[in-house]
C-alpha cells in the first residue's frame, strides 16, 4: 500500500501521530492517577482489614488459641498447688484441732484445755500422734475439689465463655476465679463441717461425747451448767 492509502501513522503523518501516543500516555496515567488511588483504598478498606486490624485480629486469635491450649499449663499449676496445699494443711493440722476443742470445751465451761502447750501434751498422752490428725481427711478433700473446681472452671469460662469482642472481656477474665473460689467453697463447706466434727469426737468434752441415758438431748441449753 502507498503513502496515500495507508491509514493512521503512515507516511507523513507517521512521526506526528508517535509523538502524540507518547505524550497521551504519561499524561492519562497521570490523570487518573488519583481516580485509581481512591479506588484503591476504597476495595482495601472493604475487602481487606486494615493493618491495625489485622493486628488486632491476630493478637485475639492467638490470644484465644493460647488459652484454649493452656489446659495443660493450668493442670500443672493446679496439681502443684494441691500438693503444696495438702503439704501445708497436714502440718498445720494439729493447731485447728486444738483451736477447736478450745472453743468447744467453752460452751459448757470446760477447763480441759488450758493452752496449747498442755493441749499438745494432753492430745499426745490420751491420743497419741494420731490424735493431732483427727478429721484431716475431709478438710483435705475438700481443699482438692476447690483447687480443681475453682482453676477448670475459671479456665474453661475464660476460654471458651469469654469472647475477645466484648469490651469487659479482660475485666470478666481477671474476676472469673474470684467467683468461681466464692461459688465452690460453698460447695466444699460440708468437709470442713465434717472435719471439725471429727476433731471434737469423743475427746473426752461434753459435747463430743454420745449422749446419756440420763440425758437425751446432749445440746448446749439456755441456763445449763
Amino acid at each position: 500500500m502507498d503513502g496515500a492509502s495507508g491509514g493512521l501513522g503512515s507516511g507523513d503523518n507517521a512521526p506526528t501521530t508517535e509523538a502524540l501516543f507518547v505524550a497521551l500516555g504519561p499524561g492519562v496515567t497521570a490523570l487518573s492517577h488519583p481516580l485509581l488511588y481512591v479506588k484503591l483504598l476504597i476495595q482495601h478498606e472493604e475487602g481487606f482489614p486494615s493493618r491495625r486490624d489485622r493486628a488486632g485480629l491476630q493478637q485475639g486469635s492467638s490470644n484465644k488459641d493460647d488459652m484454649k491450649t493452656s489446659l495443660k499449663k493450668v493442670v500443672k499449676e493446679t496439681s502443684y498447688e494441691m500438693m503444696i496445699q495438702c503439704v501445708s494443711r497436714m502440718l498445720a493440722d494439729p493447731l485447728p484441732v486444738i483451736s477447736m476443742r478450745c472453743m468447744v470445751q467453752f460452751v459448757r465451761r470446760e477447763a480441759k484445755y488450758s493452752g496449747v502447750l498442755s493441749s499438745i501434751g494432753k492430745i499426745f498422752k490420751e491420743e497419741g500422734l494420731l490424735g493431732f490428725f483427727v478429721g484431716l481427711i475431709p478438710p483435705l478433700l475438700g481443699d482438692v475439689v476447690f483447687l480443681w473446681g475453682c482453676n477448670l472452671l475459671a479456665h474453661f469460662i475464660n476460654a471458651y465463655l469469654v469472647d475477645d469482642s466484648f469490651s469487659q472481656a479482660l475485666a470478666i477474665r481477671s474476676y472469673a476465679k474470684f467467683v468461681m473460689g466464692i461459688a465452690v467453697s460453698m460447695l466444699t463447706y460440708p468437709f470442713l463441717l465434717v472435719g471439725d466434727l471429727m476433731a471434737v469426737n469423743n475427746c473426752g468434752l461434753q459435747l463430743g461425747s454420745p449422749p446419756t441415758p440420763q440425758c437425751s438431748n446432749p445440746g448446749f441449753t439456755v441456763g445449763s451448767t
